[in-house]
């Protein structure tokens, strides 16, 4: 009897792109989860939507000038266009600005509060005077009281990941005028998550122990134990679905208080597209309901919405929140604002029809229990050394010898040696693996499983030697070449929810379509034959399932994070102001001249001094120069440089300096000289 399961992947932020951080914590677990569930005949809603309220969006609608409609209307778009076209198989994904997703928040917000689940409270919070507005967390940037990290917002800290409220923020400013906030009187509607402690501890510490992810099960006990306080579910803002209640005139609904009723909105609509009972999917105590997130969202996820539903009464609880750590890049933390990211819809058109490369390198290498780093080289090999060169080798390898040999038709199997036997016995295994692997949120190790059923395939091809059997005992090679169209097939099945087009392009390959039924998981190990004998594969030149991505592909990529690497240094240097005002004449008395170095040697006893003997083409001086620690004395002699030739002497050391070489620095911040490098220009011509 197929199970009936809920599952969500957490709803982005309509404010920019989907990058590789999203989907290796998020979306590509959720998306083999969900796929694997379907493929073993369960009942699925997968669903998701874009979270349109946030504040980060109206930001970013100011820095533009335009509305947060605008906003979330472009990035909604772009991000539904990609995750379609990389294969993410939601069956609903909505959008929070939906008309019904404002009427079920505004329905649930006030089931709550008719339910007395709210408490009123007039507080203080931070205003800015000059934008004439209180400031939501976002909004509100500072020093966070618990690691120090100076650009902390006033609702998380991006560096510790502790949940804030924005007047913990020490020394606030304003993210809109860069003004310090004051504290003003405002009236706001709470959810008292101290009021649901020992529903959290005997639900989630007693109930989950054993079977939540320790990274998740470890941030909510940190959270419980240090005592949940009431938390405001409504704010001051123009943007967002309004509060339902009179006295809630210019106010909205808490955007961490809505995102979660997305889930339930997007469920409803899609529900009423396909003629079902959304009632099913969220209260009926046989659905499983499974939160796909990154850690960031743990406790909206595993604290806050839980709390919410269990006040409202008639919904289920999340079985499970496998929430992943983050993917850093390169070395470095992924930053949407610093472009240091790999954004998908880049990915799509940069390896175009490669979708499945990136889902098995992220896959491979997802954050599960820590933090992990994607590299390009990483990325190259994963596709290289194993799509390429295990994967795909078998199946070209399988497809061409069946053709060559047999024109396409699968052939008759003689008596099975006890390697065929073993073999299959392996293979028939690799069902109950996987899934095993899957269903406790184990994705890497079930994608190696999956490639472990490749190298089966590689090995037993190497063991038995067909390309050599066929001169010498055609029917033993029927026998062999029968086994690896069996692996071939069960590939083509198993893949399916980590590798969904390459999937479908071996099914092709492989006729499945002409089976008399449509192969499923169980097949695999309940079926002594997949693919029978007498049947037809595609005929000719087989297609390649993978195809190698060279060095240059990769400078590509890599050139493109160095260069927002620069960017991001180039708009971290402060440049001094402009000094005084001088006229012309002042200018004029400057003399500043071409020169050679043509000796150098550090001063003694200094760190920082070299002393240079500098041909002006005026006459041969020493000037002493501050540039030790950059430059080795042996590396600047014949070096070209710009000299103010009538600076007053000064005695540096007791050494007489007579003059002064010019100096800047680079993007780096490295120190170089104003360099005259261009041919015919002789030391002594003056620079004006």
């Amino acid at each position: 009897m197929s199970k009936r399961y809920t599952i969500t992947a957490a709803l982005p932020y309509t404010n920019g792109p989907i990058h590789i951080g999203h989907l290796a914590g998020v979306y590509v677990p959720a998306d083999i989860y969900s796929r694997y569930l379907r493929l073993i005949g369960n009942d699925v809603a997968f669903i998701c939507g874009s979270d349109e309220h946030g504040v980060p969006i109206t930001i970013k609608a100011k820095k533009e000038g335009v509305t947060p409609q605008d906003i979330v209307d472009k990035y909604h778009a772009i991000i539904k266009t990609s995750f379609e076209e990389f294969g993410i198989s939601f069956d609903n994904y909505s959008r929070t600005s939906a008309k019904i997703h404002h009427d079920t928040a505004s329905e649930f917000f006030k089931t709550l509060y008719d339910k007395n689940e709210f408490v009123e409270e007039v507080t203080k919070q931070l205003y800015d005077a000059d934008a004439n507005q209180f400031l939501a967390d976002r909004f509100v940037t500072g020093t966070c009281p618990k690691c120090g990290y100076e650009e902390a917002y006033g609702d998380q800290c991006e560096n510790c990941g502790s949940s804030l409220n924005a007047t913990d923020l020490i020394n606030p400013k304003s993210a809109i005028t860069g003004n310090v906030p004051t504290l003003k009187e405002t009236k706001h509607w709470f959810l008292p998550l101290n009021k649901h402690e020992n529903f959290l501890k005997e639900w989630i510490l007693e109930g989950h122990k054993k079977d939540w992810k320790p990274n998740v099960y470890g941030q909510v006990k940190s959270w419980v134990d240090d005592g949940l306080r009431p938390r405001a579910v409504t704010r001051d803002l123009d943007w967002g679905i309004p509060v339902p209640l009179e006295g809630g005139e210019g106010k909205v609904l808490y955007v961490w208080f809505d995102a979660p009723i997305g889930y339930i909105s997007a469920t409803k609509e899609w529900a009423a597209r396909e003629g079902k009972n959304w009632e099913d999917y969220w209260k009926d105590k046989n659905t499983t309901l499974v939160h796909f997130i990154g850690k960031d969202n743990i406790v909206f996820h595993c604290i806050i919405f839980p709390s919410m539903l269990k006040a409202e009464g008639s919904y289920i609880l999340p079985e499970n929140v496998p929430a992943n750590e983050f993917l850093n890049l390169e070395g470095n933390k992924l930053s949407t604002s610093k472009n240091w990211a790999v954004w998908l819809p880049d990915y799509l058109i940069d390896f175009p029809n490669q979708q499945d490369v990136l889902r098995y390198a992220l896959t491979a290498n997802a954050p599960e229990a820590k933090d992990n780093d994607f590299t390009w080289k990483d990325f190259q090999a994963r596709n290289n050394n194993e799509l390429v060169a295990i994967f795909g080798n078998f199946i070209n390898r399988v497809v061409v010898l069946t053709n060559k040999y047999y024109d396409g038709i699968v052939p008759q199997p003689s008596n099975y040696t006890k390697i065929d036997e073993e073999t299959l016995t392996t293979l028939r295994a690799y069902p109950a693996v996987i899934s095993s692997s899957i269903e406790r949120y184990r994705f890497r190790e079930a994608s190696q499983e999956l490639m472990n059923l490749a190298r089966l395939g590689n090995k037993y091809l190497a063991d038995e030697e067909p390309w050599k059997t066929i001169k010498t005992d055609e029917e033993r090679t029927k026998t062999v070449m029968f086994v690896a169209l069996q692996i071939a097939s069960s590939l083509a099945i198993l893949s399916e929810p980590f590798l969904p087009f390459t999937s479908t392009k071996l099914k092709n390959i492989l006729c499945h379509s002409q089976l008399d039924s449509e192969s499923s998981w169980e097949d695999v190990s309940s079926k002594d034959i997949l693919l029978p004998a007498n049947h037809s594969i595609e005929k000719g030149k087989p297609q390649l399932l993978f195809s190698k991505i060279e060095d240059d592909q990769i400078e590509v990529q890599l050139a493109k994070l160095e260069a927002s690497k620069k960017a991001n240094e180039a708009a971290k240097k402060i440049v001094e102001p402009q000094k005084e005002e001088i006229t012309f004449d002042d200018f004029t008395k400057l003399d500043i001249r071409v020169g050679t170095i043509l000796e150098a040697e550090k001063m003694p006893k200094t760190k920082k001094l070299l002393v240079l003997k500098v041909d002006t083409g005026i006459d041969t001086r020493t000037i002493v120069s501050g540039i030790a620690e950059s430059f080795k004395p042996e590396d600047i002699i014949g070096k070209r440089v710009t000299v103010l030739v009538n600076l007053a002497p000064r005695a540096l050391r007791g050494v007489e300096s007579q003059g002064m070489i010019l100096m800047t620095e680079d993007q780096g911040g490295n120190l170089v000289f104003v360099n005259p490098d261009i041919k015919d220009v002789s030391n002594g011509l003056k620079i004006s």
